[in-house]
């Protein structure tokens, strides 16, 4: 095996654990678990394995009892792409856990004395043939600045650039192995004779930051023309305006080398003395030899750690935690200092306390005001600084006009999708094209949800079976006439009449099929039309059912022309969707002239399925990627509580009246 998890067949072994922590946290125990671990509390037989955590203060106890008992040690530890905040943080997202673990039969990665399970990985060539795999994940981590913990804000701007960045580690570090102040200040004296007329940038720990654990370096340490980091910049951005970067063992040193600089070091961590460090400490001659960076995070990211999918509750490998650590940072980094929201209607108000309350939770005001952060996008005319919330692409089993809350919203900053007034947010994402390992992860989406046969909707119709012809067949789906995409959207064709008298006028010998709109369909909002100018009425009709049997899609602004570009069917837009105007559609509508990118159809999935929404476990709770939306929805999962679903009745009885509760 490349990791600490059992190998298939061989069953689970016993491991027995004298540490609190093995015990206070279940997320810690559920990775061993899955990784073939039968956690216990008791005395150890000579056959029997011993965790301890690390070098931590209690792993004497775990030493101790194995030595009696000829028991195998087995060391574990926080993999390097861990969590938002620090374990010893408090509230909800601290609670999580970590994502993934070192799991390590053979020694501490950050204990020199004898080789751990990275070095034995380099050493015995198991990371050959993973060189792109690495490459790509080192690039798709910088792309997407994520660390091992992930709660800076990575709008925070770092020093001009020249600097030389001295990093500080929290006392008592078990990766010290017993180093001191005295060992910072060495450093801190080195930096400053190597690079003589340069400045000093200190950075101090995370948990430093945050008040959690005392460093070693401070304030009272700098000279004049220094300065220190004690905000929560992005590492990555220290690193990239880095002149030189000095480390005895911490992450930072080692993620500086991911970053293409050759740090001097004054420890000997698990990335020292491959020929990628200065190291003021040299390892014993052929201890280490020579690695490349790509080798040496294969080993560290990919091949020893355990990754754990807490959405799905299995293992899983480092894209998959890369996914989860992703949607978890976006959210809290948008969410951390809370929200004022503005415009949610009371039934939307639950889960947009949960959707949004990463952070310090979220408030709701009545009017509004200088001081609301968030809004639905319907309403924030009268908050121009508010991030604008609406419903995602892929959004639920069930309408929202029918109170079914959405596994997906996005949370646009800029402007909104379907206002092509002004630019937004997703035209952005669509301009800059996907991250590494990007374009890969659209295309298997697309096969996901092509394969699960989902819309936005995903509403259970009647099976569709197409009339007869050997006419073109064009799909025209129907829309809200009062929606806010026709009113910004739409070109000379407002009403659903207008455009199916268009798409005939177009294709006089055609044959045409309209789809009204679910919520026309059911009663709960207006563009209902007579069918004299379609030859086909698709009445509750499942969207991935009828683009089987299309041609064509003519459209305003509808989201299933989005749909049909997935599947390979020429889209016609009379108005401005946000899909128009990159070049992958026929558009006859006013297409705003800053669409000037031409992206492939990953490009465009990835920025409105990927980057674009938030999306959040329905079973969970937590922030999840797509994939897992995919999945619940696959499944037919999408929770409602019951109060929603009595008043989803009611309203159902009342359809006739709708504006009572849409104003």
């Amino acid at each position: 095996m490349t990791n600490g998890s059992k190998a298939a067949g061989t069953g689970t072994r016993r491991l027995f654990a004298f540490n609190r922590g093995f015990w206070h946290g279940p997320r810690l125990r559920r990775i061993l678990e899955l990784a073939g671990w039968d956690l216990r509390f008791g005395l150890p037989g000579a056959g029997d394995d011993v965790a301890i955590w690390g070098a931590s203060p209690t792993a004497w106890r775990g030493r101790a009892i194995a030595a009696r008992a000829g028991a195998r040690l087995i060391a574990v530890e926080d993999a390097f792409l861990r969590s938002i905040l620090p374990g010893r943080a408090r509230g909800r997202v601290a609670s999580r856990g970590p994502i993934g673990l070192m799991i390590d039969p053979h020694g501490l990665h950050f204990d020199p004395g004898r080789p751990s399970l990275i070095e034995r990985l380099i050493v015995q060539g198991a990371t050959a043939g993973h060189e792109q795999r690495a490459l790509d994940g080192i690039a798709r981590l910088r792309a997407l600045d994520l660390s091992k913990y992930n709660a800076h804000r990575p709008d925070l701007p770092a020093p001009e650039p020249g600097y030389v960045l001295v990093i500080d580690q929290t006392r008592g570090d078990a990766s010290l192995m017993g180093a001191g102040r005295d060992r910072f200040l060495a450093m801190l004296d080195a930096a400053r004779r190597e690079n003589p007329g340069r400045s000093i940038l200190l950075r101090s720990h995370p948990e430093t930051i945050r008040g959690l654990r005392p460093g070693h370096l401070g304030p009272s340490d700098l000279r004049p023309g220094d300065s220190l980091c004690g905000t929560e910049t992005s590492p990555w951005r220290l690193l990239d305006n880095a002149h030189a970067i000095y480390a005895v063992s911490s992450q930072l040193g080692y993620e500086a080398i991911l970053a293409g600089h050759v740090p001097r070091l004054f420890g000997q961590p698990f990335y020292a003395g491959w020929g990628l460090s200065q190291d003021r400490d040299p390892l014993p001659s052929g201890r280490r030899g020579s690695a490349t960076v790509d080798a040496l995070f294969a080993a560290s990211h990919l091949l020893a750690p355990v990754w754990y999918d807490p959405c799905r509750d299995c293992l899983t490998g480092f894209d998959g935690a890369v996914d989860q650590i992703e949607a978890e940072a976006r959210a809290f980094r948008q969410d951390r200092d809370g929200h004022l929201a503005y415009g949610m209607r009371l039934w939307k108000r639950p889960f947009i306390s949960r959707a949004f309350g990463d952070g310090t939770g979220v408030r709701f005001a009545n009017r509004p005001s200088p001081s609301v952060t968030l809004a639905w996008a319907g309403k924030a005319d009268a908050t121009p600084q508010a991030i604008r919330v609406e419903d995602g692409f892929l959004r639920s089993r069930g309408l929202g006009a029918d109170l079914t809350p959405p596994l997906s919203l996005v949370a646009d900053d800029l402007g909104i999708h379907y206002d092509p007034t002004r630019e937004s947010r997703l035209e952005r994402l669509i301009a800059d094209g996907p991250p590494p390992a990007g374009r890969a992860r659209a295309v298997r989406l697309i096969e996901a949800i092509l394969a699960a046969r989902l819309s936005k909707y995903n509403l259970m119709g009647a099976a569709y079976r197409p009339a007869p012809t050997t006419r073109r067949r064009i799909l025209v789906p129907g829309q809200v006439q009062d929606d806010a995409s026709i009113r910004l959207g739409a070109g000379s064709e407002r009403t659903n009449l207008d455009l199916l008298r268009r798409v005939r006028r177009d294709n006089p010998d055609a044959h045409l099929i309209f789809k009204p709109h679910p919520d026309v369909e059911a009663g709960l909002r207006a563009g209902a039309i007579s069918a004299d100018l379609a030859d086909e009425i698709a009445l509750a009709t499942d969207p991935a059912a009828l683009l089987d049997h299309v041609d064509e899609v003519w459209t305003i602004t509808s989201t299933l022309g989005f749909e049909a570009l997935m599947r390979g069917i020429p889209v016609t837009t009379l108005g401005a969707p946000f899909y128009a105007g990159w070049g992958l559609t026929r558009d006859l509508g006013p297409v705003p002239v800053r669409r000037v990118a031409r992206p492939d159809l990953t490009t465009l999935v990835h920025a409105c399925l990927i980057a674009y929404p938030r999306y959040r476990d329905p079973i969970t709770g937590l922030p999840c990627p797509v994939e897992v939306a995919v999945d619940r929805l696959r499944n037919g999962i999408t929770l409602r509580p019951p109060a929603l679903r009595l008043l989803a009745r009611m309203q159902g009885l009342l359809a006739g009246r709708a504006w009572l509760w849409r104003r």
